[in-house]
């Protein structure tokens, strides 16, 4: 029988496969990155990490790459096969822990659960198990998630802010003893010199941040990115203009949340009203 031979050499791996077509496009049209961000209206510097599979953009500039280059809906359909892979998911997480560990400072906001830095053993376990964590992958993520925390800790820690919603603080752990040593490593936590912890109270009523997860990392060059995730995965944004748009809506929300002290304040009131343990 003879050999099959191969239709394409290109990626059958979406996200990989989108930016091999952007590349093969912009080249074809013989122009440089900045001629391309001069000519759609976008930072020149998005193209490139778009075309090095770094992040994949929003549907509004892939609607205007498509226009441009004329691929009739093509490069939308990539685009929407590349960010509907779950696969993704680990990888693109693996590069936010790389720039993580290097960050001069992180700021955080919170809708649901307690962030994985701020997370005891107990709530890490019972959150993970309510996902579907089991044997030995939920022992893995638990080590990793606690292992991370060690970025935190020394001298040379770099500052952190984190903005809990006050649904965090009121959705406990189904173990009482494990609910109040995370609001008692919570308390600890806003203590810490380099630490910021705030309470957004649900008085607060709706904002810019509702209904997302998100983590802002300052990198050594100067550079902010943003991690944004829900609870199926998330995405890197590097995109100058999304970053200070979700900047601008973080501040908003910082306008609205109670100071650190009062914050700590709260978190141990919380304390006071959990039930007393039983008389063993």
């Amino acid at each position: 029988m003879p050999q099959r031979r191969l239709v394409t050499s290109r990626s059958k791996e979406p996200r990989q496969r989108f930016a091999e077509e952007l590349r093969k496009l912009r080249a074809q049209r013989g122009d440089s990155l900045r001629q391309l961000g001069d000519r759609l209206g976008w930072d020149y510097s998005l193209f490139g990490k778009m075309e090095k599979g770094e992040t994949l953009g929003g549907p509004e500039v892939v609607q205007a790459l498509d226009h441009y280059f004329g691929t009739q809906g093509m490069l939308l359909v990539l685009w929407e096969l590349a960010t509907g892979d779950r696969t993704q998911f680990r990888e693109r997480y693996r590069r936010y822990m790389a720039l993580e560990s290097d960050a001069s400072s992180l700021w955080h906001y919170a809708p649901g659960v307690v962030p994985g830095l701020l997370q005891t053993e107990g709530y890490a376990i019972e959150l993970l198990e309510s996902g579907g964590s089991q044997g030995s992958d939920l022992e893995q993520q638990v080590k990793a998630r606690l292992g991370r925390q060690d970025l935190l800790e020394g001298a040379v820690a770099p500052p952190f802010r984190t903005i809990l919603s006050e649904v965090v603080l009121r959705t406990p752990c189904r173990d009482v003893q494990a609910w109040r040593e995370q609001l008692e490593h919570l308390a600890e936590v806003a203590e810490r010199p380099k630490v910021a912890l705030q309470v957004l109270p649900l008085s607060a009523g709706l904002h810019g941040l509702a209904n997302m997860t998100v983590m802002f990392l300052r990198l050594p060059e100067g550079r902010t990115v943003a991690y944004v995730e829900n609870g199926l995965g998330g995405e890197l944004i590097e995109e100058i203009s999304t970053v200070e748009n979700l900047q601008l809506r973080y501040d908003s929300v910082r306008d609205l949340a109670l100071t650190p002290a009062e914050s700590r304040k709260f978190i141990l009131r919380m304390l006071e009203e959990l039930p007393c343990d039983p008389p063993s």
